[in-house]
């Protein structure tokens, strides 16, 4: 069964921007196109289509006026056509699209993917926005994720002594992976993760995430996949991670990515709860995660160009679901 409503019909005017970048674009619902999987890999085409590592896509009721606070509903879609639950840049490059639109705006609540999340808009310096995004509390283990436990046992974290589930949030699991056993967190920031954590700093190499990313993120013990990062704590405070996202593949950055890191090393002992800053071949994202691992993430967004699809693309789409 189809866990998602039927897909929206979209407006052909669209907004482009990145977080270090992880580029998404924003369409309005509209009456231009229907948002069919085809279509969806048409339009994130880099070559074919306008490009992107994903869609947003703001749904009937966007907010007008004036004033600091607006409601706002969404879906977003990955360049595979399929749908997924939410995406911290994602997030925040619609936070920078309304910015645009909506004077004085600071305060944006956003239901997406079943779940309410808030933005703040801090400001901007040209066509780069400084935008926060509140995502709730993090989740940890198999059944947080959709991972058979089955399929993984538990074992003690690097670093750490002593029985294992002697906390609930304490510990990582062993999974066989194609070059030995690998330690994964699984985390869930509203969408799946599995944060695998290195041994030492250069086994964050991107010839390993080559392997382990789409080993991982489509694995069979998993009800809908995940987003796969390999991690390595660079002091309490600070950690690097190499990203591979289920339906896009590698990218520079990904803002749920930098959470899940962030919130594994937290759990498992390697950080330390407040502000953690996760480096990224894109850039650094800043994290904040606390005892309870409620997630505050916040970094820059840049402007990138405002077009409309051409009448010969839209030629080609689908005109149904």
């Amino acid at each position: 069964m189809n866990r998602w409503p039927p897909r929206p019909v979209l407006s052909d005017s669209f907004y482009k921007a990145h977080g270090l970048g992880n580029d998404y674009l924003v369409f309005e619902e509209g009456e231009g196109w229907p948002c069919t999987p085809d279509n969806v890999r048409r339009v994130c085409d880099r070559h074919r289509g306008v490009g992107s590592d994903g869609i947003v896509v703001l749904l009937a009721g966007a907010p007008t006026g004036s004033g600091p606070r607006a409601e706002v509903s969404l879906r977003m879609f990955n360049p595979d056509g399929g749908e997924f639950e939410r995406s911290g840049n994602g997030l925040r490059v619609l936070g920078s699209y309304l910015a645009l639109r909506r004077p004085g705006l600071s305060h944006i609540g956003v239901l997406v993917g079943g779940d309410r999340v808030t933005m703040t808009l801090h400001g901007r310096d040209g066509p780069v926005h400084d935008i926060s995004v509140a995502m709730g509390r993090a989740t940890i283990g198999p059944e947080a994720v959709g991972l058979d436990p089955a399929a993984a046992s538990r074992t003690d974290a690097p670093g750490r002594s002593g029985d294992p589930g002697s906390g609930s949030r304490r510990g990582a699991w062993k999974v066989p992976g194609p070059d030995g056993d690998l330690l994964v967190v699984p985390v869930s920031i509203g969408n799946p993760h599995l944060v695998v954590l290195a041994n030492g700093a250069d086994e964050v190499s991107e010839e390993r995430l080559a392997v382990i990313g789409p080993f991982l993120a489509t694995h069979g013990s998993l009800r809908e996949g995940a987003n796969v990062q390999i991690a390595w704590a660079d002091g309490r405070h600070a950690c690097r991670a190499l990203i591979w996202e289920r339906g896009v593949g590698r990218t520079e950055a990904s803002g749920t990515s930098a959470c899940a890191v962030a919130t594994a090393m937290t759990a498992v002992g390697l950080a330390e709860p407040g502000a953690i800053r996760v480096a990224m071949p894109g850039g650094d994202l800043s994290v904040s995660v606390s005892p309870e691992l409620d997630v505050v993430l916040r970094g820059p967004v840049e402007e990138v160009l405002e077009g409309a699809l051409s009448s010969r693309l839209l030629s080609t789409f689908e005109r149904g679901p």
